[in-house]
């Protein structure tokens, strides 16, 4: 019963902040790799950030670089992105997603990432 749960999306005005969280369930996520992808309506699924499974290396998409952060509690089997200065361009459903196997790092590229959660919605609008 693998299960990822994201949580904390909501509406947010142009350079607000968010702190989304992914808590995971059924497995433990010390041993994988755990990214955040995106996706707006009408468009192809993005890699935004992916972090390694002992958080030493971590990746971000040109468009988030020195705005989100991503971090991980192994402890607590949760992945948290927190996004600052927020862009409308930021729109989209945010799912978090786990490697498709341990210490698989994967560039943080879709066909690395097998296990999905169902997303949390992240609008931001004036």
């Amino acid at each position: 019963q693998l299960q990822l749960v994201e949580s904390g999306g909501g509406l947010v005005q142009p350079g607000g902040s968010l702190r989304i969280s992914c808590a995971a369930s059924g497995f433990t996520l010390d041993y994988y790799a755990i990214g955040w992808f995106r996706q707006a309506p009408g468009k192809e699924r993005e890699g935004v950030s992916c972090i390694s499974s002992s958080g030493g290396s971590t990746n971000y998409a040109d468009s988030v670089k020195g705005r989100f952060t991503i971090s991980r509690d192994n402890a607590k089997n949760t992945l948290y992105l927190q996004m600052n200065s927020l862009k409308p361009e930021d729109t989209g459903v945010y799912y978090c997603a786990v490697a498709r196997g341990r210490y698989y790092w994967g560039s943080c590229l879709l066909n690395g990432y097998d296990y999905w959660g169902q997303g949390t919605q992240v609008t931001v609008s004036s």
